[in-house]
């Protein structure tokens, strides 16, 4: 069996082809990320409605996205859609399976979010004369980001790793492009070592900006009220 070639790792690590991919699967994260923000709150306020309908659609969503693999997900999208005449590219199909799956669960860390504020700050809102869309972005919001900002650092470093699976729809992302070059020069181990480098300086960044981000929200030390809202953030975080 051929040994690990440290000059062809450093090769793969400087490949301007493998580079490529490294930006791809970023960029595809930050749209995956934002696309599941935006969609996992509308169902994660569609879930907490008071109507049985619209709260058993949010739930049904969230129990097919969340109970399936994404790598079905991605096919069916990509080459089931089609079947009744919906088409998209490779590009949009990988798009909309990421922001579609990753709102399954950023709905639920959301949700365990604003179960975890207070109920009292939302009738303090109220009986200031905040309409509800008010309360919802000035009063709630504020406090239920600083709740999920850990639960979505997890979340995101997951998304980042299931861009892999895009290859299996020829998405040239980083993994994809590893293959790729495998392909052509049969460095299995370099090539792969330089891909995991490359997803663990992405996973870092990441956590730099969480870091960053839970400075922001919550510049003071954790309190006792964070202890009590602990579990409903971990079982909304729970792996994939």
């Amino acid at each position: 069996m051929r040994g690990f070639v440290v000059s062809d790792f450093l090769d793969a690590l400087t490949n301007q082809f493998l580079l490529v991919g490294v930006l791809v699967t970023a960029g595809l994260t930050v749209a995956g990320l934002a696309g599941g923000l935006i969609l996992g709150l509308v169902v994660a306020l569609l879930r907490a409605s008071g109507n049985k309908a619209v709260s058993g659609v949010a739930r049904g969503y969230i129990w097919f996205f969340r109970g399936t693999p994404l790598l079905i997900q991605m096919v069916m999208v990509y080459s089931g859609l089609p079947q009744v005449g919906i088409k998209f590219g490779v590009l949009v199909s990988v798009i909309v399976t990421l922001v579609l799956n990753e709102a399954a669960y950023m709905a639920e860390i959301i949700r365990g979010g604003f179960l975890a504020v207070p109920p009292g700050q939302g009738d303090a809102a109220k009986a200031l004369g905040l309409s509800r869309t008010l309360a919802l972005r000035k009063v709630i919001l504020p406090q239920a980001i600083r709740i999920i900002l850990p639960a979505l650092g997890n979340s995101v470093n997951g998304l980042l790793k299931a861009t892999s699976i895009a290859s299996v729809i020829s998405m040239e992302e980083l993994m994809r492009r590893s293959e790729m070059i495998m392909q052509v020069k049969f460095d299995v181990l370099e090539v792969f070592a330089a891909a995991a480098v490359y997803y663990l300086v992405l996973t870092t960044l990441w956590d730099r900006v969480q870091r960053r981000l839970e400075r922001r929200f919550d510049p003071v030390a954790r309190t006792a009220t964070a202890k009590t809202i602990a579990p409903a953030i971990e079982q909304a975080a729970l792996p994939r």
